[in-house]
């Protein structure tokens, strides 16, 4: 089975990805694909990003500036695929989401992993811009988004009283996107045992500083 790890972007009281959360977990725990881990950014209280290269040591075992970095890191490594559920904060992602995305840092362990989105909103948006965003942010981190995400918008009223969505385009779509995740994730998981290249960034490092 892949390693899932969800990740809760938002971390405010009151937040609406309580009830997205009630919905989606129980679909996701029953795929076949999956184990499935919750990492609430609330449960992980990270600084604000302040890792540097020069201050990181041997970069094969680096040295973050909080102990809980270090963990996050550890924690990213394990996963072979992700579930990012966030709002839409300004037509973007909240920075809390964002922080933690930037304090992988030289670990990669988004690397060569698909990434699917659930993005919620309390207008018609439904956070699409939050989910385009994020996929920028995460294709720089060398991961693989899923291109179907899951779009919840009028969310306070996007669920009935048994918290099933009242939108039946809800489910079929989260079930589309997590065939696409399984699939891309038992793929990658294939390629990244048979080898792969340096990071990118690294190999680019090389060359500079061999031409200095």
């Amino acid at each position: 089975m892949l390693k899932l790890q969800i990740i809760v972007g938002s971390t405010r009281q009151g937040r609406n990805a309580d009830p997205v959360m009630r919905w989606i977990l129980p679909v996701i725990h029953a795929h076949a694909a999956f184990s499935v881990e919750v990492l609430d950014l609330r449960e992980w209280p990270m600084p604000m990003f302040q890792e540097t290269v020069a201050q990181m040591g041997d970069l094969r075992a680096p040295t973050f500036s909080d102990p809980v970095v270090q963990r996050w890191n550890a924690k990213i490594k394990e996963a072979d695929a992700f579930i990012i559920v966030t709002p839409e904060y300004n037509h973007g992602i909240p920075a809390v989401l964002k922080n933690a995305i930037d304090s992988v840092f030289f670990t990669f362990g988004f690397r060569h992993k698909p990434v699917a989105f659930v993005g919620y909103s309390l207008g018609p948006t439904a956070a699409a811009r939050a989910v385009e965003h994020l996929s920028q942010v995460m294709l720089e981190t060398e991961a693989m988004p899923v291109r179907t995400p899951t779009l919840i918008p009028l969310v306070s009223t996007a669920f009935d009283a048994h918290g099933a969505p009242t939108s039946p385009l809800a489910s079929i779509g989260l079930t589309v996107m997590l065939d696409d995740l399984a699939w891309l994730g038992h793929a990658l998981q294939a390629a990244r045992a048979a080898g792969q290249l340096p990071p990118s960034a690294v190999r680019i490092r090389a060359v500079a500083v061999a031409h200095r």
